[in-house]
């Protein structure tokens, strides 16, 4: 069961209560409603009003546990707008417009189930785990390359030092006669 708060005409504008509803949207209202209490924004401050509302009228119309429910929709529309004007210099004026927000929040148990939405599925989306599974699979047969030029590098110079040649045992001083 759905039940609902609505709070119009709220002197906060629509854009600083839509930016703390997304973080608010989805998640246990009992919680939300402990956790705007310490969010900074006057947003943050009248969305925890409705919320508040909203589950006081879920356990006293409806008789649903508070502490079982969570926010399913916030819904931030545009009021009124006051008009005002500022001076400005020769003569002129600027207007300021003071909005208004009308806040919606609908709360719903948890233990419901949703209703499926029309449309089509969500798409997957990727995840890093499997791209950092494709690099080191690419990655894989260069390290194997690297690994047998090494072992060939190694294998040349093992031969060459095990048959020392008579040119390499021949030096040469500094008259540029050979020496044995």
């Amino acid at each position: 069961m759905e039940v609902k708060a609505v709070a119009k005409g709220v002197r906060v504008q629509p854009r600083k209560v839509r930016l703390v509803a997304r973080e608010v949207r989805g998640k246990n209202a009992a919680e939300m409603v402990n956790v705007l209490r310490f969010h900074p924004s006057k947003g943050a401050f009248t969305l925890r009003k409705v919320i508040a509302s909203a589950i006081a009228n879920a356990e006293a119309n409806h008789g649903m546990r508070g502490d079982r429910l969570k926010v399913s929709i916030i819904q931030v529309d545009e009021g009124p707008k006051f008009k005002r004007i500022q001076a400005r210099a020769m003569g002129r004026a600027n207007r300021i417009f003071k909005r208004t927000s009308h806040i919606t929040v609908v709360v719903t148990e948890a233990d419901a189930v949703a209703a499926p939405t029309a449309g089509t599925p969500a798409k997957p989306r990727p995840s890093f785990e499997n791209l950092k599974s494709k690099k080191k699979a690419k990655a894989a047969p260069v390290a194997e390359v690297v690994e047998e030029v090494k072992a060939e590098e190694a294998a040349v110079e093992e031969a060459s030092a095990e048959k020392p040649t008579a040119e390499a045992t021949e030096t040469t001083d500094a008259s540029g006669e050979e020496t044995k």
